[in-house]
């Protein structure tokens, strides 16, 4: 696997997941709890993409399509966090 096709594989959760992780911050849930919550939702997402577009994970089981999905969507939280520094004020 090269490296095109793996930024094709996890960019698409790791956008849904920023998304969601954004969205819950703009909601009273305690900003601890975003991670575990984005890493859910892309073992979720994972796991849908595994069984509805296949050739997008390129993998033969459903564990690692999760593991994909769990940690794009622990990613997202990485993106998050360069975001934030890159824009913090000195």
């Amino acid at each position: 696997m090269n490296i095109t096709e793996m930024l094709t594989q996890v960019t698409p959760i790791v956008v849904c997941c920023y998304l969601v992780g954004a969205l819950l911050k703009i909601t009273p849930i305690n900003n601890k709890y975003i991670p575990a919550i984005v890493g859910l939702v892309g073992g979720i997402l994972g796991a849908i993409t595994y069984f509805v577009a296949p050739d997008l994970i390129a993998t033969t089981d459903i564990i690692s399509a999760v593991a994909i999905g769990i940690v794009s969507g622990l990613a997202s939280t990485g993106v998050n966090q360069v975001k934030k520094q890159l824009t913090k004020e000195e």
